[in-house]
């Protein structure tokens, strides 16, 4: 028995090389699908932070919403008893300060305007719109949001707040 394998195949490899277009295709193709991933990724991370700074903007939002309500039907109608312009840091617990976590990030700038409803029923006299708004800077595109509520004379802040 003779084995001649080892003589022949060295030759056989050495005439079945990757020629240099086969070797720059390959090259062209992995580059390709890098750049998609990192584009995809860093996408991804964009349509992440976009998506938590509306949130934090809903948050603030809701939070002063439901200071509204649990505001007297008095209180609401006395000028500047609820402040009119607010700031509010995109982490929650930023106190302001310069060692906060904020680090001088992102800061929502924000209104609360209290007015008669835009309609004429009988009872308009005793309903208040109240809309809050904020907005804030995201790169270079300015974001807007705002909530808007009618606050009743008859209301639940009669269930929740009891002026004796």
């Amino acid at each position: 028995m003779r084995i001649r394998l080892s003589s022949e195949r060295k030759a056989r490899s050495a005439r079945h090389g990757f020629t240099l277009l086969e070797v720059m295709v390959g090259f062209f193709l992995i580059g390709g699908m890098a750049l998609t991933l990192y584009v995809g990724m860093s996408q991804g991370f964009a349509v992440i932070q976009v998506a938590r700074e509306n949130l934090r903007a809903t948050q603030i939002l809701q939070e002063k919403m439901e200071a509204i309500r649990l505001v007297s039907w008095d209180q609401i109608n006395t000028p500047d008893f609820v402040p009119r312009y607010f700031t509010a840091p995109f982490y929650a617990a930023d106190d302001g300060s310069a060692e906060s976590s904020n680090g001088g990030g992102l800061t929502y700038t924000g209104q609360v305007t209290i007015s008669n409803v835009p309609f004429s029923e009988s009872y308009s006299s005793d309903l208040r719109l109240v809309v809050a708004e904020v907005a804030w800077r995201s790169g270079d595109v300015l974001r807007r949001r705002s909530m808007r509520t009618l606050v009743s004379e008859y209301g639940l802040q009669n269930y929740i707040y009891d002026p004796q």
